[in-house]
């Protein structure tokens, strides 16, 4: 931790206010098993009652702060469906189809070691020193647990309530910091500790299945308020540019190695479905059509921000690093100022670029620094830009919503109380959103072309050009030349029509491409790689043929340890 300064900043309060928008994405992949169900993985719920109420809180607690906030459709599609599936467990006693989340209030525990284990290892994956080392009653459970790893013997002499404690803890480690502060119930059951009833259990699912049911609203709120605006990406968050034109990589990476089936059949339908399907889900949920588009992380190219254009959208946003490479300055020149919006020729849709720098402090930086040190470091610089004899200058600071801030002490709460009452109460920040900049006349520069990339180095390498990435695509495009023929034999009915058109969008999503390649920590790569191919055999069900036997066998493992576990990237390589 650093030592905390009271030192006042300096500022010329003469100087025209900087626009600061902060843009918080929202995003989870399907996690379901569409075939049957069942979640395979408990993210979606996790993040809800840990970061997306925590982050609503922040903006509900200073009124007179703005923000901007993107949501995956399939993500508000899963959080409904957690809310229903809760709310008909403790009405009905309707089975919860997410293992993790039904063991929490199952009378009867596993019985078998190996299940225990399982659950008991899968009650551990929480950041360790700011979730479970936090709490004295959780760290010691988790010893436990480390020491029953090794020792397998011994597991049966396990207790159900030592099971049933470590289920309890490890919900309300992933609970948010607004919740503990103001819920006495959720307060009574950290205190107690330990010896943690099935009633005390069932009181827990209920905490988590209220937020669960007013989350969205709580956001939908503040936009009937004008605080906040909400947008959206793609259906299923695909990497829109590789879905139209897979050689797109090569503008940003010449020398990159693409897959041996270099071209998605269909890929400009498929955008537009993913495009006309997540517009319809956004409505569904919030009853008005978003202004802005978040193209999945930042993927943007010139026949991108035609299609965003055609579809209405006013407004987009990518990394700072695709701006320097669309203006194609070197890397000792002067980089292109991002303080400003900017827009292609030959389109109506204007396009913010992230500042690369501020946004990654908030995101790899701050979360060990005092919060009022990095408070008044993130303004320090804001201030610098806002003295800068430019005018009209308006600031994107685009970043994670959820995975930042299991690394702050307290899910960053002091930091996040904090600078929106600073940024608030400052003289030279104008704190507003995308819609605003645009109502309020923003110089808008123009961009002869775009360099086809994304937020995060400018480039795809996160999702295309190793060989694992690579021979993921290759079973896509492969399921995909199945799908085109299936469909055009015309025998599906049209229920499995629909199925499978939405079955294929799962697959084309970002999250399984990002997880591929050994750099990757090896549990992260296990989890998605098996979840990609259950996909792609869901897919094949679907149309009525038989999955590719290699779709039984693992492609890739992981063995690395990269920087905030994985879940985050940098906006720059440098």
């Amino acid at each position: 931790m650093y030592a905390k300064t009271d030192e006042p900043s300096t500022v010329n309060v003469t100087q025209a206010k900087i626009k600061l928008v902060l843009y918080w994405h929202m995003h989870q992949p399907e996690y379901r098993d569409l075939a049957s169900g069942e979640f395979m993985l408990p993210w979606t719920y996790l993040h809800v009652i840990k970061d997306y109420v925590d982050m609503v809180a922040h903006l509900e607690a200073q009124p007179h702060a703005k923000a901007v906030v993107n949501f995956a459709p399939i993500l508000l599609e899963q959080i409904a469906e957690y809310a229903l599936q809760v709310n008909h467990y403790l009405q009905q006693q309707t089975p919860i189809r997410d293992a993790l989340l039904a063991a929490l209030v199952s009378p009867e525990l596993p019985s078998e070691p190996e299940a225990k284990l399982t659950l008991m290892k899968h009650c551990l994956r929480a950041h360790r020193e700011r979730q479970i080392n936090r709490y004295p009653a959780f760290a010691k459970l988790a010893q436990m647990v480390d020491w029953l790893d090794q020792h397998f013997d011994a597991i049966p002499y396990l207790t159900n309530q030592f099971i049933a404690d470590l289920l309890v803890w490890y919900h309300l480690s992933w609970l948010g910091e607004t919740v503990k502060l103001t819920n006495p119930r959720v307060q009574h059951l950290i205190a107690k500790g330990s010896g943690f009833t099935y009633a005390e259990r069932i009181e827990l699912l209920e905490i988590m299945g209220d937020l669960l049911t007013h989350v969205l609203c709580r956001y939908h709120a503040l936009v009937k308020n004008g605080q906040i605006e909400l947008s959206m990406t793609p259906y299923a968050h695909p990497i829109m540019p590789l879905l139209l034109d897979i050689n797109s990589a090569r503008e940003a990476m010449p020398g990159v190695s693409l897959p041996e089936l270099s071209t998605y059949p269909g890929g400009a339908a498929r955008v537009r479905w993913q495009l006309e399907k997540g517009l319809q889900v956004f409505k569904q949920f919030f009853g008005f059509t978003p202004q802005g588009c978040w193209p999945s992380e930042g993927s943007i190219c010139e026949h991108t921000l035609q299609l965003l254009s055609e579809f209405g959208f006013t407004w987009t946003a990518s990394g700072g690093t695709v701006l320097r490479n669309s203006l194609q300055v070197e890397p000792t020149a002067q980089p292109p100022s991002v303080h400003f919006p900017f827009k292609l020729e030959a389109t109506n849709i204007v396009c913010f670029f992230r500042d690369d720098g501020l946004s990654d402090k908030i995101g790899f930086d701050y979360s060990t620094w005092h919060a009022d040190d990095a408070v008044a470091d993130l303004i320090g610089h804001l201030e610098t830009i806002a003295s800068a004899p430019i005018a009209s200058q308006t600031v994107a600071i685009i970043m994670d919503g959820e995975n930042a801030w299991e690394h702050f002490p307290e899910n960053g709460y002091h930091f996040l109380q904090g600078l929106y009452q600073k940024l608030v109460a400052h003289p030279m920040i104008d704190l507003c959103t995308f819609s605003d900049c645009l109502q309020a006349s923003t110089s808008v520069q123009p961009l002869p072309k775009v360099v086809a990339g994304s937020w995060v180095y400018g480039n795809f390498a996160t999702w295309i050009g190793n060989t694992d990435k690579n021979r993921a695509w290759d079973m896509l495009i492969e399921a995909k030349y199945v799908f085109d023929q299936v469909l055009a034999e015309d025998t599906l009915t049209i229920a499995h029509r629909l199925a499978a058109e939405q079955q294929l969008a799962i697959c084309e999503g970002s999250d399984w491409f990002w997880w591929f390649g050994d750099y990757n920590p090896s549990e992260a790569v296990s989890n998605f790689e098996k979840q990609f191919r259950l996909n792609l055999s869901n897919l094949y069900s679907l149309l009525n043929k038989t999955p590719p036997a290699y779709l039984a066998l693992s492609f890739t493992q992981g063995h690395g340890a990269p920087v905030m576990g994985g879940t985050m990237r940098l906006g720059s390589e440098a």
